[in-house]
């Protein structure tokens, strides 16, 4: 493992609210972190804020933090399956469910809340909603995604009519009390409570975990390592619309180290209790500490056979009659004497776990989603695998040096006197290979975890496992930012091409829903290296240009009601596959033109798009003859058939629209009155899609080709094009080896480590043009309108829509939540804006 970045807190005025420790972190599947801290007044030591502060990982520095109004101290987070929502919950039995504002990551209000009266929660959890993936490392090296990525059967925690998983979540207070609140499709909450057992007990701790068949799982102990782990089966039901919970008590353990004579009272406390997975409530990872030091163990449910007495064993058997079997717990493993471990992190990734994967491993090296963290109080963090706990890795820092690499000699040199800097919450990424810990000094680590466990392989070994890795995030739809960490600028361009080539194995269907994550993860990649950045910006404009000739697809409406199969567009496609003639009247004979009658207004409302598609044309063309190397942007559409058939497609479009409004029109530059630019582009554009198209061989363009594009830039003025947002996030600074030294509220300005000279497009001079890249329109160079900038990709566009049209609305409408990359929404700040 090593530091990829470290956040701390700004430098505060005297006399300014100074953040004490964080205690409680959460990482969601879009990558958003949210942890706690508590800020007390110099006025008043007793008066206490219980902060919420919310990042994306992309852009640590720009932090929303919340006054969440809880009146003590935040004991859980909790994020929801989408990423979106957010649950919080403290000591005095209050609950708070977080939502965006506006969809953007960097505003959030409380929409619901629910009160256990002064009741402590120390565990929280949203109910199931019957979705489960897993991954099988040994079908990594198959052609179909179906066997790689399966859909699990399995229940959700509570229905509604029909079979949809109704939403809501589950607590369970320091009294063995377990409330359930659940989200009623009109949006208020029906809540219940219920005690976990008819003896009610102190809970120190607990966790929740989830069966396949719809029942809920909770662990607790009452903290001290001689009392019992007791596991209760709780089931929520909706009777005559009222919440019902029932409970019942399953087989209980205790520690083994409490039953070893050496150990009895080494470690009298339970200081952390966690199920293994969310979606396994038979395997559960123990840890007991002393002052000094700690000891985990793993434990496992099994069914076994129950002896039978021996009056009852000399009697003939009835057919069919089996032994009888009971649930029972078996320690697994346990470790050896550790240093005194501090925070417990829990690997996400779907991985089964079982003596079959135990075998798989070594023959992949596929380490992700197999080892779990733990931090002690020395500052060190070691990689433990989840089932074995044997030893996979190491981490060390210490408050008198920097980050390294340590190993067993690391952990026994001279450490330094004062206070260690060790983590008090830790938490791993969806895709287990990044790690973001909180230590006590209340800084924001982000730490890589290879995926090989530093294990040396071949380049071809770990290619595929993040191939693997990115193919699983395509299909969940999960953000794979934990995946570029790793990702080398000399990586890129094989994992582009092999994921192209997964991709075009799938079936068509299945392509279809891939189609814009694939150009979407394809983008992030070639932004990692300064050889392939000029396909960022074909993929970004590609995305542009797949959004907006679905859009004007869909305006076309049927002139007869009782139309055959195919729609408007489908047919459109078709015939201009078909006919290759160059001139653009003589394809648009062959189109019942009535299909693209429409109003003048919505037609005038989407001009800039319009305008869009007819520069777009005019750039590549006219860069034609520039094209002698993959650097230049455009070069990526020079040999895309289906795209330039895209753009094809649209000419025809814009020409039949042009007809009946002519305002709608792309207006161009041209040098001479009598020029037709639309037949001009439409005619070049023909010759050079004939080049690439798909049913035929691909050839060079012809010099006659060639010189034509030469001649373009005299003819009509060519334009500017605003190829790809300047994207100011971290990732592309990670690339080398030293970790970044961050503040919250001031923004990153290191320059990329991918080194060369960065691209004309990929550059903004001070006072250039600010552009909406997704309503295509220019805001001047100081905008006063209040802008949004994609996480991911650092597409801007207004904040508030200038359009009423129902045709613009409709493209809005498309991007409200995420950006068309899929990247989540944030506010930029005045400053930056």
């Amino acid at each position: 493992m090593e530091l990829a970045y470290v956040c701390d807190w700004e430098k505060r005025q005297k006399n300014a609210h100074c953040p004490s420790i964080p205690v409680v972190c959460s990482w969601s599947c879009r990558n958003l972190v949210a942890f706690t801290t508590d800020l007390k007044s110099d006025d008043n030591e007793k008066d206490v804020s219980h902060m919420i502060h919310i990042i994306d990982t992309e852009h640590p520095w720009d932090v929303f933090s919340i006054n969440s109004g809880h009146t003590e101290v935040i004991s859980c987070l909790e994020w929801d399956q989408s990423g979106s929502r957010l649950l919080s919950a403290d000591g005095d039995g209050q609950i708070k469910c977080w939502s965006m504002t506006d969809h953007l990551v960097n505003s959030w209000e409380s929409i619901l809340s629910s009160s256990l009266d002064r009741d402590p929660i120390i565990a929280l959890s949203w109910l199931h909603n019957g979705v489960k993936l897993a991954l099988h490392v040994e079908m990594s090296g198959s052609t179909n995604f179906g066997e790689k990525f399966s859909r699990v059967k399995f229940s959700p925690s509570l229905t509604l009519f029909g079979g949809k998983p109704m939403e809501g979540w589950l607590a369970v207070t320091v009294s063995g009390l377990v409330s359930v609140s659940l989200l009623k499709p009109g949006g208020s909450l029906l809540t219940a409570s219920e005690s976990l057992c008819r003896l009610r007990g102190r809970v120190a701790l607990a966790d929740i975990a989830f069966t396949g068949g719809g029942n809920i799982v909770v662990a607790a102990t009452d903290g001290s390592s001689s009392s019992p782990v007791q596991f209760y089966k709780v089931v929520v039901s909706v009777v005559s619309e009222k919440c019902r919970i029932d409970t019942e008590l399953l087989p209980s353990l205790f520690l083994r180290c409490t039953t070893d004579p050496m150990r009895r009272d080494k470690y009298p406390a339970v200081t952390h209790l966690k199920f293994l997975t969310r979606e396994n409530s038979e395997q559960v990872l123990l840890c007991a500490s002393n002052q000094t030091g700690s000891i985990v163990e793993c434990w496992s449910l099994r069914k076994e056979g129950l002896p039978v007495n021996n009056i009852f064993q000399h009697r003939s058997p009835v057919v069919g009659e089996k032994q009888p079997t009971i649930l029972k717990w078996r320690i697994l493993t346990t470790t050896g004497d550790l240093e005194r471990v501090s925070a417990v992190a829990l690997p996400k990734l779907p991985i089964a776990i079982s003596n079959t994967d135990l075998k798989v491993a070594p023959d992949t090296k596929f380490c992700p989603g197999l080892g779990l963290a733990l931090a002690f109080h020395d500052g060190s963090i070691q990689i433990h695998h989840r089932l074995s706990l044997h030893f996979m890795g190491i981490y060390y820092s210490s408050s008198s040096s920097g980050p390294r690499p340590g190993d067993e000699a690391t952990l026994k040199r001279q450490r330094t006197s004062g206070p260690f800097l060790h983590f008090k919450a830790l938490q791993f990424s969806w895709t287990s290979l990044a790690l973001v810990g909180i230590d006590n000094y209340g800084k924001l680590h982000m730490l890589r975890v290879s995926p090989s466990m530093c294990q040396v392989l071949d380049m071809n070994t770990t290619l595929r496992h993040l191939l693997f890795l990115l193919e699983y995030c395509m299909v969940t739809g999960y953000d794979w930012w934990d995946v570029l960490l790793h990702v080398l600028p000399n990586m890129v361009h094989n994992l582009v091409e092999k994921l192209h080539e997964e991709y075009m194995r799938q079936n068509q269907a299945l392509q279809q829903v891939l189609a814009t994550r694939i150009v979407a993860v394809k983008a992030s990649l070639c932004k990692l290296s300064a050889a392939t950045a000029a396909r960022a910006c074909d993929f970004h404009a590609k995305l542009l240009l797949m959004a907006i000739s679905s859009t004007l697809k869909s305006l076309l409406r049927p002139h007869v009601l009782n139309t055959p199969d195919k729609s408007p567009g489908d047919r459109l496609s078709e015939i201009c596959a078909k006919n290759t003639d160059t001139d653009i009247d003589k394809v648009m004979i062959n189109l019942k033109t009535e299909e693209f009658v429409l109003d003048g207004p919505p037609l005038q409302s989407l001009q800039q798009l319009i305008q869009w598609v007819g520069d777009f044309v005019l750039y590549l063309l006219a860069n034609l003859p520039n094209q002698g190397s993959m650097v230049r942007p455009g070069f990526g559409f020079m040999r895309d058939g289906a795209s330039l058939g895209m753009l094809r497609e649209m000419l025809v479009m814009i020409r039949i629209w042009g007809l009946l409004k002519p305002g709608c029109l792309p207006t161009f530059t041209a040098m001479s009155d009598s020029q037709d630019s639309l037949q001009l582009l439409f005619r070049l554009l023909t010759k050079l899609w004939l080049c690439s198209r798909e049913d035929g061989p691909t050839q060079e363009p012809d010099e006659g080709l060639i010189d034509e594009c030469c001649l373009l830039p005299s003819q009509l003025l060519v334009p500017s094009m605003d190829w790809l947002p300047v994207n100011d996030g971290v990732i592309v600074k990670l690339q080398g080896k030293n970790p970044l030294k961050l503040q919250f509220g001031k923004a990153s300005s290191l320059p990329g480590a991918a080194g060369g000279a960065p691209l004309e497009a990929l550059t903004r001079s001070p006072g250039s043009q600010k552009m909406d890249n997704l309503r295509c329109v220019f805001l001047g160079v100081c905008p006063t309108e209040e802008s949004k900038a994609c996480t991911r990709c650092g597409c801007v566009t207004m904040l508030r829509s200038p359009n009423k049209t129902n045709a613009m609305k409709q493209w809005e409408q498309r991007w409200i939540k995420n950006c068309l990359c899929g990247g989540l929404w944030r506010r930029i700040p005045a400053a930056l804006s």
